[in-house]
């Protein structure tokens, strides 16, 4: 009976199998890069309408950064490359968004998004163009859309092969294999995306060779992690894509993919003049946007609010647009602040009305309250720790939670420290800013970095700035960007 039964679900199973491995055959597209068909689940309208979902999301997390010329240079350039691309006729939108990270992505659909903080790092129109490259080249690959493809294909397979064979272990076997082949973009995908990227700035006459340079910034932002992670102890940082061991001038590949690209250069190589893009980053805000609140180690500044908050010695702070999150030094515990809408409440009566399950409230320095709820934590339900603070007609929620225990009093002692800012402290909370000088002979990264307003590892964050990281100097006329 058992035996008989069993082969009916197998003979059920692989008729499932055949049946949904049909849909997927009716389901195969036609990759606009290679020509060959690609097994995708969506198609292109429905790719580029998550696209325009998700790009309103990404401008509501991060904002689009206040410089209409650099908006207007990075559109411009990106739209003569997605004219070339092998998706000429897909609208293609590019936003400069007001972030410090090192970064530029894509969404399905044409959404290309390249950050402030890389820009600050860039030194020319053909880096640029090169970042831009790269990630044109992920749409018209459909990276995104094979990825998301593979990964509902790889635990489908798994489901399907466990009911046709009755051998559940095969789900998480082929599942693992699954997640090992398209982690992330991978290293083929990457690598595409180089070869792609270098084509179109050939096609639109930049020298392809920008490619290198572009991904040698990204290599030295890898040892630059390293240098610091080894000064404070901590796990040296990911490589780069997972692609380059060494520095990407070295790689055998992606010099094959460079001089592949320029057989596409239809006229003379164009070269802008480096000053007129590094002329068009005097101002650009460098590390946290003065809008958003300034951290300084521990501590955090915000010149709008007129807020000062001291987190527990060795904590880490991330400061993103919607909430001020603090990390302690093992990551056991956190402690994050957002702004509440109280509604004229009380701290005590927005804190009960909001958390009805509230439980040990009680009345802390200040004008604030807190009590205990259960919370969903990155280590699951766990009791934690809870407060509204009333500062300057605002309310500003506090959650607190650890992985074994409750923060106790640095969480007390954190709500507590929400004050308004010193006049010393007004300086601290003014964002910094990249500034252009013009090089004297005998000037060092040495003299500068005493003129900067870098916190630590000045000389190499200099150096990182102007393509010369590790151990380059300026010359005698050349511009060169500071941080003050």
């Amino acid at each position: 009976m058992i035996i008989r039964n069993s082969r009916r679900v197998a003979a059920a199973g692989k008729a499932l199998l055949l049946l949904i491995l049909g849909a997927w055959l009716s389901g195969c597209a036609t990759n606009p890069v290679s020509g060959g068909q690609d097994l995708v689940l969506m198609t292109e309208a429905q790719e580029i309408q998550l696209g325009k979902q998700s790009h309103q999301q990404i401008i509501q997390q991060y904002g689009r950064y206040d410089s209409p010329e650099l908006q207007a240079m990075v559109n411009r350039i990106g739209q003569e490359i997605a004219a070339q691309s092998h998706r000429p006729d897909l609208e293609f939108t590019f936003t400069v968004l007001d972030a410090p990270e090192v970064n530029a992505f894509a969404l399905p659909g044409g959404y290309v998004y390249i950050t402030r903080g890389i820009m600050a790092y860039l030194n020319s129109e053909e880096e640029l163009a090169g970042v831009l490259g790269h990630e044109v080249g992920h749409v018209t690959a459909r990276h995104s859309v094979r990825q998301n493809t593979a990964q509902t294909a790889t635990g489908l397979i798994g489901v399907l092969a466990a009911v046709a064979t009755g051998d559940s272990s095969l789900t998480q076997t082929t599942q693992y294999i699954g997640s090992a082949l398209v982690s992330g973009y991978g290293r083929g995908h990457e690598l595409e995306a180089d070869r792609l990227g270098a084509e179109y700035l050939a096609r639109i006459n930049y020298d392809p060779e920008s490619m290198l340079t572009v991904i040698g910034v990204l290599k030295n932002q890898e040892l630059f992690a390293r240098e610091r992670a080894q000064a404070s102890g901590e796990k040296a940082p990911a490589a780069y894509h997972g692609l380059f061991s060494s520095h990407p001038e070295n790689d055998q590949r992606l010099r094959e993919v460079i001089t592949a690209a320029k057989q596409y250069q239809s006229a003379e190589v164009k070269h802008p003049n480096p000053e007129n893009y590094l002329k068009l980053l005097d101002g650009l805000a460098f590390g946290d946007s003065e809008s958003q609140g300034i951290v300084r180690s521990n501590q955090f500044y915000h010149r709008d609010l007129n807020l000062h908050l001291s987190f527990p010695d060795g904590w880490q702070l991330i400061n993103q647009p919607q909430k001020l999150l603090g990390v302690s030094a093992d990551k056991s515990q956190l402690i994050q602040f957002v702004l509440g809408d109280a509604g004229g409440l009380s701290p005590d009566a927005f804190l009960k009305k909001t958390f009805p399950a509230l439980k040990d409230g009680r009345a802390l320095e200040g004008n604030a309250y807190s009590g205990e709820v259960v919370l969903d934590t990155p280590w699951g339900k766990k009791k934690g720790r809870v407060a509204a603070v009333g500062y300057n007609n605002s309310t500003f929620v506090v959650l607190g939670v650890g992985k074994s225990r409750l923060p106790g009093q640095r969480f007390d002692d954190t709500v507590a420290s929400l004050r308004g800012l010193t006049k010393q402290e007004q300086k601290l909370a003014t964002g910094r800013k990249i500034r252009l000088i013009r090089v004297q002979r005998g000037d060092t990264f040495a003299d500068w970095a005493e003129r900067s307003n870098i916190d630590q590892f000045e000389v190499s964050q200099l150096r990182l700035l102007n393509g010369l990281y590790p151990e380059g100097e300026p010359g005698p006329g050349q511009l060169i960007k500071l941080v003050q």
